[in-house]
């Protein structure tokens, strides 16, 4: 081989050479390219966590399955933290300041009186939504008033507590029947002295029975006409009704409970505002709510019941007895009431009605506590905690039905009858207020409403309420109302007339 083919050998499996390095240097660079490809592929893929935290473990199971349905739907994986419900707030800020061994929750669930504090502690921020209840869908009165602070929506409604009639209506049935009964009888008798005196008497054929056959609409039909709608109705029903052996009050309630009690206090006591955010709307101690007070404490004359003796739960248990014919129960008895009518622990029927006014002008309001779901200032997933707080707000979505899995009240969902007096109550109710300055008022309601019931000085305990709250709120502790003086009833003197002489 001549020198120059050698010279052109040698370049050529250089170049050769050259060639298979940098096809196998490209083939590494897009091996890699690929692997990287692949891993930000996966990165993107995978889900952001959200955590919800609770306090109340009979939720964990509803939450969980609301955890899945929302994951199988979504790009955000959902995580439920059950948290210990003493300095629950306290807690959820440490967390979020990630002063703590675990990290803060997205969102969480808290009641509305609670609203006020973690809004100014940054916990709780504006709802994306600030015009939901501008939604036919989410029309609630009630709803709004409890998660609105400052003139701002803050949380979303998810459930409520609130209170209403339960009574038992076969009692309530039977005696519809005997009053159709009486006035059939007087309609009979009133019919035949008409006859006797147009002197068309006919003879009553012997053993000739005067009984009365009603219908099972008629009978319904009278008993809800005996239904009370005012204080002085129940206390008639009361006077009249012949209570069967087993009976042992015609009207029983929890009267140490101030969730119970406070319709009796009346649509005048205001604490708050409607939304019960504003200092400079308090008026506890006023003419009205002094009426409705003094109507709640003669009750005692009626249905005497011992504070120290009574609790709601030995009340229901009364009731499902059949001991009592009327009684005010929570959102929880309709679960207890199905499922004790279902397995036969409670063998009559029932029904729910809305709580009586106190007279006909003087009208009842309940109070009502709503559990939120508050979005976490501190998230940095506020759209996804947004989306799925409304997932969990509107239960019909979920599928999962929050009352039949948990007995709590969804302010949004498919009612049955009974849910809807329940939510017919909560419409109009005054929802627990949220504002810091007046923390311990229930408390000290509850104290009041005790003393009232067992003979306490009307006037003096309501004054003095009033007093100790207001000097919460203006820092006067020399605060002092007026003294209001409750008009006496005047009573018509009997006319007589004088018997002529002779």
């Amino acid at each position: 081989m001549s020198y120059r083919k050698r010279v052109y050998a040698a370049l050529f499996a250089v170049c050769l050479a050259a060639g298979v390095f940098a096809v196998g240097k490209s083939g590494i660079q897009m091996k890699a390219q690929k692997e990287r490809e692949e891993q930000e592929s996966f990165l993107s893929r995978k889900k952001d966590t959200l955590r919800l935290w609770y306090t109340d473990e009979n939720l964990t199971d509803y939450l969980n399955a609301a955890a899945v349905a929302y994951n199988e739907q979504g790009n955000v994986r959902v995580e439920m933290v059950l948290a210990d419900d003493s300095e629950y707030l306290e807690a959820i800020n440490e967390a979020s300041l990630g002063r703590s061994d675990r990290p803060g929750p997205d969102l969480y669930l808290i009641t509305n009186d609670c609203l006020e504090k973690a809004y100014l502690a940054g916990l709780a921020k504006e709802i994306s939504d600030q015009n939901m209840f501008r939604d036919i869908d989410f029309e609630n009165f009630a709803a709004e008033a409890a998660v609105t602070y400052d003139g701002r929506v803050v949380a979303y409604p998810f459930y409520y507590e609130a209170c209403a009639l339960l009574y038992n209506k076969t009692y309530l049935k039977d005696y519809a029947r005997l009053q159709l009964e009486a006035e059939a009888d007087l309609a009979a008798g009133e019919a035949a002295q008409a006859d006797a005196d147009a002197g068309n008497v006919e003879e009553e054929a012997a053993g000739e029975e005067s009984g009365h056959e009603f219908s099972e609409e008629e009978i319904l039909r009278k008993a809800y006409e005996c239904l009370p709608d005012t204080i002085a109705e129940l206390e008639d029903f009361a006077d009249h009704y012949n209570a069967p052996e087993q009976v042992e009050a015609v009207f029983k309630w929890d009267v140490s409970d101030i969730l119970y009690n406070y319709s009796f206090a009346g649509d005048h006591l205001i604490v708050g505002g409607e939304n019960g955010d504003d200092p400079d709307q308090i008026d506890i101690y006023n003419l009205e709510t002094l009426q409705c007070l003094t109507t709640f404490q003669n009750l005692n004359q009626f249905f005497s019941i011992e504070t120290r003796e009574v609790s709601y739960e030995s009340v229901m248990q009364d009731f499902l007895e059949g001991k009592i014919v009327f009684t005010v129960a929570g959102t929880e008895a309709v679960n207890r009431m199905a499922k004790a009518q279902a397995d036969g622990s409670f063998a009559y029927e029932y029904g729910f009605y809305g709580m009586p006014d106190l007279t006909e002008e003087l009208k009842s309001r309940s109070l009502s506590i709503t559990t939120c779901i508050a979005i976490n200032g501190y998230t940095e997933l506020e759209e996804q905690a947004n989306d799925f707080a409304q997932f969990m707000m509107k239960d019909w979505t979920s599928g999962l039905n929050l009352q039949e899995t948990t007995g709590k009240m969804p302010v949004y969902g498919y009612p049955l009858y009974d849910d809807y007096i329940f939510l017919d109550t909560y419409d109009t109710s005054m929802p627990i207020p949220k504002m810091m300055t007046t923390g311990n008022f229930w408390v000290q309601m509850e104290i009041a409403f005790t003393e009232i019931w067992e003979g306490g000085d009307v006037n003096a305990l309501l004054k003095g309420l009033s007093e100790q709250v207001m000097s919460q709120v203006t820092g006067d502790d020399s605060y002092t109302e007026e003294y209001i003086e409750l008009p006496v009833e005047e009573v018509p003197e009997e006319e007589y007339l004088e018997e002529p002489e002779g």
